[in-house]
């Protein structure tokens, strides 16, 4: 791998691990509204649970 590509490839894992945090933050703060943050147990969310984000 010659150092371009090599640098290419550092940065698009940089770019993806900061959007993996910013999905975990999204899912946190979800589960934080419907009251589910110790409760992993999804199969129990009403169904207007799925409207539009």
């Amino acid at each position: 791998i010659d150092h371009r590509r090599s640098t290419e490839i550092s940065e698009l894992r940089t770019a993806l691990q900061g959007q993996v945090t910013a999905l975990q933050a999204q899912v946190i703060t979800l589960q934080g509204q419907q009251g589910l943050a110790g409760d992993h147990t999804q199969s129990e969310l009403p169904k207007e649970a799925g409207g539009s984000a």
